[in-house]
């Protein structure tokens, strides 16, 4: 591919709207343009990466038996009705209507068709089990796109389904895409962490994320150094504080003016936020006003607080729902109130005497102690890991890191197939729903990490597997003797199959070299005057930076063995 020809310029700066470095790297690299707000256009040397991407995940699916098919992006709402997530799924799904005022969706996601097809397709348990993929548009209309492709609202996805006859079957398949997904993300050039997820409104039993850490990252990960316990904050637990076993003094009333917050509270009374009570309001399509109670140095985790009562919403709760249970805001107490359900963090029950409010402006109480002064309807681990937390299973000190998500799992189970009615008959004539999992990868933001964790201060250094040509040839000056040799290598490359992205391009050798810097292709070759005098080409590695030069004659068998050189190496980091 000639440059003068190459459809997308290289950028000096990056816009000022390009926050993560690795989205100023696929702006100045000429990789993708943004035409608005999370809609990208990939460019070509961008679409060629996604091609690379596409070819390993195609090789790793076939590897485990994995079948491609097609579902259609806009689908019917009456699936989702089914499925009981038409209501549920919320602002991030589009909805419309056709010509015939049919209600269609366009999918965020694809669980109901996959559910749909196997209720049309599958018959017996002679047909399974199955795995199916497809790399597919998808589209949410999320609240916020921020760095570039790291959070687009079109994206292209792999997105497999298993289809199983029960549970031991769907542990099969789960751990062989497991085992795909890794191998993927490794002959990508990508260092991630495997980590416990929640299943949110994909439903099912379990469910693991793949994480790549990053100072851009979304996500906060929390992780054990010795053992290797790694979970997503939304789940991540931690060894609970050891039991409080002391005698508490009777309840005191204490005079608190303007401390609404557990900071005010803490300074006034010289305290520590450990020794504070926090409540905090919510409301829930299931259960109306919800008071939480943790305590003053922990947050509220939303996913760990659905899952232990049971919602599928939380929002924060209204002056007059709080009022109307006799609380008074900021200075709330679950000491006497009144007709409301009480959740309370284990910790705080094992904290022995809090301060807690008195449900009576500028007034809080000390001395306040779970199980003599109050008591929850429910108990459990509802709070947020923090970094220096003690392990679980081994003791030692929690790490949390911020990553960015690159690919999931999940076992969703029949919650899909028993709304849409796809079941077999088992051996014994008995009908059945499907088992199944969901498995995907987001391209477009695997392909920005990669460079997130493959750049230098001059631009993309990518991983062979992934570069969108494996050699950049550079023909210095415009005198003919130079330009028809670049031309004959150029072809010669191109012949023995060899891609190459070749500069020919009237532009100075300060600018083609910076150029080559920064789009990062493994090779370069360079022809000049001097060189060719000497029947020589400077060839130079773009990752470690060295350079030889090679006589012309040998040029094509030289680079055929580095690059199968650097392909052992490559194979030998996945072994």
């Amino acid at each position: 591919m000639r440059m003068s020809m190459l459809l997308g310029r290289t950028l000096r700066e990056a816009p000022s709207e390009a926050d993560a470095l690795a989205y100023q790297l696929v702006l100045r690299a000429g990789l993708a343009r943004p035409l608005l707000a999370g809609g990208m256009a990939l460019l070509p040397l961008g679409m060629r990466v996604l091609r690379q991407i596409e070819q390993i995940i195609h090789e790793e699916m076939a590897h485990i038996d994995g079948q491609e098919f097609r579902t259609p992006v806009i689908q019917s709402a009456a699936l989702w009705e089914q499925s009981g997530r038409l209501s549920l799924y919320g602002p991030a799904m589009i909805r419309m209507q056709n010509r015939a005022e049919q209600a269609l969706i366009v999918a965020p996601t694809h669980e109901e068709a996959v559910a749909e097809v196997a209720r049309r397709e599958l018959e017996s348990y002679r047909q399974l089990p199955a795995l199916i993929y497809q790399v597919h548009t998808k589209y949410r209309d999320e609240l916020r796109v921020r760095n570039g492709l790291f959070r687009l609202r079109e994206f292209t996805m792999l997105d497999a389904y298993s289809l199983s006859l029960d549970a031991a079957d769907l542990d099969a398949i789960y751990a062989a895409v497991d085992g795909a997904f890794r191998r993927m993300f490794e002959r990508c050039g990508v260092a991630f962490v495997a980590v416990k997820a929640a299943t949110g409104e994909m439903g099912g039993s379990e469910a693991c994320e793949f994480m790549a850490l990053s100072d851009a990252g979304e996500d906060t990960i929390i992780v054990c150094p010795t053992c290797g316990y790694a979970a997503n904050r939304e789940i991540a637990t931690a060894a609970q504080p050891t039991a409080w076993s002391g005698t508490a003094a009777a309840v005191e009333r204490v005079h608190t003016p303007g401390s609404t917050t557990i900071a005010q509270l803490a300074e006034l009374l010289d305290v520590s936020a450990a020794a504070t009570a926090k409540a905090v309001f919510f409301s829930t399509p299931e259960h109306g006003l919800v008071f939480v109670v943790v305590r003053g140095d922990r947050e509220v985790n939303p996913v760990k607080l659905m899952a232990l009562i049971g919602a599928s919403a939380l929002d924060a709760a209204t002056a007059e729902q709080i009022a109307g249970a006799g609380a008074v805001a900021g200075y709330a107490s679950p000491v006497g109130i009144g007709d409301v359900l009480v959740v309370a963090d284990t910790g705080v029950t094992v904290a022995g005497p809090l301060i807690a409010g008195a449900n009576q402006t500028d007034w809080h109480l000390r001395n306040v102690l779970y199980g003599r002064d109050w008591q929850a309807a429910i108990v459990g681990d509802i709070v947020d890991v923090h970094a220096g937390d003690r392990c679980s299973g081994c003791g030692s000190a929690l790490r949390a890191e911020r990553a960015i998500e690159i690919g999931h799992i999940f076992k969703l189970g029949t919650r899909y197939t028993e709304a849409l009615g796809a079941t077999v008959l088992s051996a014994e004539g008995v009908e059945q729903p499907v088992v199944m999992g969901s498995y995907g990868i987001g391209l477009e933001r695997l392909l920005q990490v990669i460079i997130d964790q493959h750049h230098d201060e001059a631009g993309i250094v990518w991983p062979q597997a992934v570069a969108p040509y494996l050699i950049h040839v550079v023909a210095l000056g415009s005198k003919a003797s130079v330009v028809e040799v670049a031309e004959s290598v150029h072809q010669r490359l191109q012949q023995v199959g060899l891609p190459c992205l070749y500069d020919d391009r009237a532009e100075t050798a300060g600018v083609k070299f910076n150029d080559a810097d920064l789009i990062g292709i493994p090779l370069r070759i360079v022809l000049s005057e001097r060189g060719l005098k000497q029947s020589t080409v400077e060839i130079k590695d773009r990752a470690t930076g060295a350079v030889e030069h090679v006589q012309l004659t040998e040029l094509e068998a030289h680079i055929t063995a580095l690059l199968a050189e650097r392909s052992v190496q490559d194979a030998a980091k996945l072994t």
